[in-house]
């Protein structure tokens, strides 16, 4: 028998820990499948407004009325995303709405993403699926990463075990493999996922402080420094890296701190093998090596970054070689599991977060 295709446009936003802006991305999906992948665009927060949130995350700052300027600039980015790509809202199923999250402790059973769902909703005329992680988190999950669903229906095809390495103010991997049971159903591939460690967020709080840039341009200010080695293997001693995974982390576990009294570009190339480094230890907990590792997220920009991870992984390959949209990737996640939710499907599973069973997840509220 034919299976009906009950593909949908999707709409996703993701508002990431590097706090640079809200990537906006449509996919038409089915929840298991991504039939097509439409328009997306990136909305740069103005410098104000990306202080103000950087000192509400830190705790320094109203999480009510940054809350409610972070819904009013993502219903800006849905509205300009649907003129991009001349569709109405009404031909739009869902909306994934991330939010912005500003505490993630899931061994308190506590994550923390603000967004107001229902102004999102009532402002777009679109259903609206947002507060992802919480569930899981009440199921005895990390909470995170919740991108390796998608990641697993892009890959099921490819040649496997594979490792997809996202790379945004975190990182985060997601290995790959076929089971001997593998079907069309994702919950049948073999899949591993876990925060590997600080993505691009140290680097990019290092390059503002000395630079007044919010990121290291092309690498170029790691490229002119050396890696402090000392201070390198210190900072690879961080407990976390020993936890078996699945684990995840916060924004604030690390802080560049400890690299006070290192140059500009001392500190840029330490903090650029640093985050190679713990996505290399990763490989530590595959159940057998990758043949391929795909690189996407902001940090897939970084050419010494990539220069560094190379030295960890055969064939790194951004996503954008292999027909992949890279830098709307985590956006794209939301938009498809928005639908997965809406189906009453897994979101997560408990090789990726640790919950106790294959847990679905959102609130969702109609237009």
């Amino acid at each position: 028998m034919r299976k009906e295709n009950t593909a949908v446009w999707a709409l996703g936003l993701m508002s990431g820990t590097s706090l640079d802006g809200i990537d906006a991305a449509l996919i038409k999906t089915d929840g298991e499948t991504v039939e097509a992948f439409g328009e997306s665009h990136t909305t740069a927060y103005d410098d104000g407004f990306r202080t103000q949130l950087r000192e509400a995350v830190y705790g320094r700052g109203d999480l009510l009325k940054m809350e409610h300027g972070l819904t009013i600039r993502h219903i800006d980015a849905v509205k300009k995303l649907l003129k991009q790509a001349n569709i109405a809202a009404k031909d739009v199923h869902v909306v994934g709405f991330h939010g912005q999250t500003v505490a993630h402790r899931p061994a308190e059973r506590m994550t923390w993403q603000i967004g107001d769902g229902a102004l999102l909703a009532e402002k777009t005329g679109i259903d609206v699926v947002c507060d992802f992680r919480r569930r899981d988190v009440a199921a005895g999950g990390q909470g995170a990463p919740l991108v390796p669903l998608f990641h697993a229906a892009l890959a099921k095809t490819m040649e496997l075990p594979v490792v997809m390495v996202n790379i945004g103010g975190s990182a985060n991997v997601t290995w790959i493999g076929r089971s001997e049971s593998a079907s069309d159903t994702l919950l049948d591939l073999d899949i591993l996922a876990f925060d590997t460690g600080p993505g691009n967020v140290l680097l990019n709080e290092w390059a503002l402080k000395h630079t007044g840039r919010d990121c290291d341009v092309n690498g170029k200010l790691a490229a002119a420094g050396k890696v402090d080695k000392a201070l390198l293997d210190t900072l690879l001693g961080d407990p976390y890296f020993k936890l078996v995974p699945p684990k995840s982390l916060d924004r604030n576990h690390f802080s560049i701190e400890a690299l006070d009294g290192l140059s500009a570009q001392d500190g840029a190339a330490t903090l650029t093998e640093f985050t190679a480094a713990t996505i290399g230890l990763a490989a530590e907990h595959f159940p057998t090596p990758a043949k391929q590792c795909i690189v996407c997220g902001g940090g897939g920009h970084n050419p010494e970054l990539m220069k560094a991870l190379a030295k960890h992984f055969p064939r790194v390959t951004m996503a954008d070689k292999i027909g992949w949209q890279s830098d709307a990737m985590e956006a794209q996640a939301f938009a498809f599991l928005a639908v997965r939710s809406l189906k009453g499907l897994a979101l997560s599973v408990p090789t990726t977060t640790g919950a106790a069973r294959a847990v679905t997840g959102g609130a969702h509220y109609k237009s």
